[in-house]
């Protein structure tokens, strides 16, 4: 089991940056994988961003690369994503996600844990 929770959200001009953080409880950090997901209002969850489990390996949306970056800190457990260049399209609530199974890490269904999510706003 893991508990997370997202910090760092909130509103910026279009063309800033925002740092998002998920802080992951318990002892086993790093046997998962991350995932970021993000939610507009009437909008489905969509994938954003996805980790290694030891941070090697990284993946994103089309939209969001070179713009964003997802890296972890398995000794402090926790998940950043560097949003830069922000645009309004990128308005969401921002979700992090943690699984310990072998799967695509692009889809919401394979994760098992989920944050509350953190607002990112960004205006034009």
């Amino acid at each position: 089991q893991v508990q997370l929770v997202e910090s760092g959200g909130g509103l910026v001009q279009a063309g800033g940056s925002l740092r998002l953080s998920c802080a992951a409880s318990g002892r086993t950090f790093s046997n998962y994988r991350m995932g970021w997901f993000r939610q507009a209002p009437g909008k489905e969850r969509e994938f954003v961003a996805t980790i290694s489990r030891g941070g090697v390996s990284t993946y994103y949306r089309d939209s969001v690369k070179g713009r964003f970056t997802i890296s972890r800190d398995n000794a402090k457990n926790t998940v950043y994503l560097q949003m830069n260049s922000l645009k309004p399209e990128d308005t969401a609530v921002y979700y992090c996600a943690a699984d310990t199974g072998i799967r695509t890490g692009v889809q919401w269904r394979e994760y098992e844990y989920w944050g509350q999510g953190t607002q990112v706003t960004v205006s034009s």
